[in-house]
């Protein structure tokens, strides 16, 4: 038995969603013909009380596409020092749109109204960057699965108004966040701009992001996903896999936390372990006490067939998903317990 708890996107469809997919109804999307990738763009747009939807092959195109939307070449974004969209998409800020970060060493991925206000360059003062977009990411990945409150977000949301600034949301990991909260998606609508939201990682499907707004600024984001090579023909076979996903499974995402959170108690009682991030969703981070190899302790976990990921600096992550069955999770509360 073989647990890779390094990512929520190493699973793989279950064969329900697989005859989900077999028998969806395709058609061209480059023509936007593909009525089961217009039924997935549609109900999610519905979801989040949002205008619009594209259906995009990965977060990453659909991240960049949102910064191309609201940014120039030359411009600011503003975004946590840990944010995915600098640190894990290849460096498409600059290639893809020209544009450069402000980093903010905000608290476990996540910034304050405060923090946003005082990063904002002085747009009269030509020597600096132009800051025309707020990019945060809710669930936070380094962050360890951290949520955002509502008040906070209405509070950046209103910072951004004031000062003329798009507000766009990497929401890979919406889902754990909308269930570990019990938040209104449409909530989220009403506050950004624009969101990406994934269905590979926490739900399950093997490929699949959408990407909301309002029509007009979907309508550009369609040129800029041709250019980018995201244009698909009969991806309603993926997006099927989306849809199943929708239906099914983000019940299924109390079950992750719960087990993360299990897995958090159980590190906590090992003389070997510093310190644990606070678990919200899926996601646990934490760290080892000094002279302790973070590589020392996943070669021991992978003599027990138990995978799991370090993120530097003596800090290691476990990522509970879908695959993770309760037969696994016992087998690996049971070794870690002995460890």
């Amino acid at each position: 038995m073989q647990i890779n708890l390094v990512s929520d996107t190493v699973t793989k469809p279950s064969y329900e969603m697989l005859q989900y997919m077999f028998n969806a109804d395709v058609g061209d999307d480059v023509y936007k013909e593909d009525p089961t990738v217009i039924e997935l763009e549609e109900r999610v747009a519905a979801i989040f009380g949002m205008e619009a939807g594209l259906f995009f092959p990965s977060g990453t195109m659909a991240n960049q596409t949102a910064i191309k939307l609201h940014t120039q070449p030359g411009d600011q974004l503003i975004a946590d020092k840990n944010a995915h969209i600098f640190h894990y998409e290849a460096g498409g800020v600059s290639f893809n749109s020209g544009v450069s970060c402000c980093l903010i060493d905000g608290n476990r991925g996540m910034l304050t109204a405060e923090q946003v206000a005082a990063a904002i360059n002085r747009p009269n003062f030509f020597h600096s960057p132009l800051t025309t977009l707020v990019c945060l990411e809710n669930t936070t990945n380094i962050g360890g699965g951290a949520c955002y409150e509502m008040e906070e977000l209405e509070k950046i949301k209103a910072v951004c108004d004031q000062n003329g600034l798009k507000l766009h949301l990497d929401g890979a990991r919406i889902w754990n966040a909308l269930v570990a909260k019990r938040q209104n998606p449409k909530d989220f609508g009403k506050i950004f701009d624009t969101i990406s939201v994934c269905f590979s990682k926490g739900l399950g499907a093997p490929v699949g992001s959408v990407l909301l707004g309002d029509k007009k600024t979907i309508q550009r984001a369609l040129r800029i996903r041709k250019v980018l090579g995201g244009a698909m023909r009969q991806s309603g076979y993926l997006a099927a896999g989306a849809i199943y996903a929708l239906e099914n499974n983000i019940k299924l995402l109390t079950e992750d936390h719960r087990r993360a959170k299990e897995l958090a108690n159980v590190l906590k009682k090992k003389e070997w372990v510093e310190a644990i991030e606070p678990v919200e969703t899926n996601i646990l981070i934490f760290s080892l006490i000094p002279g302790y190899s973070e590589d020392v302790l996943i070669e021991k976990l992978k003599q027990k067939n138990i995978s799991i990921s370090t993120i530097g600096d003596r800090k290691l992550r476990i990522v509970t998903h879908l695959d993770y069955r309760e037969v696994m999770h016992t087998y690996v509360v049971e070794t870690l317990s002995k460890m």
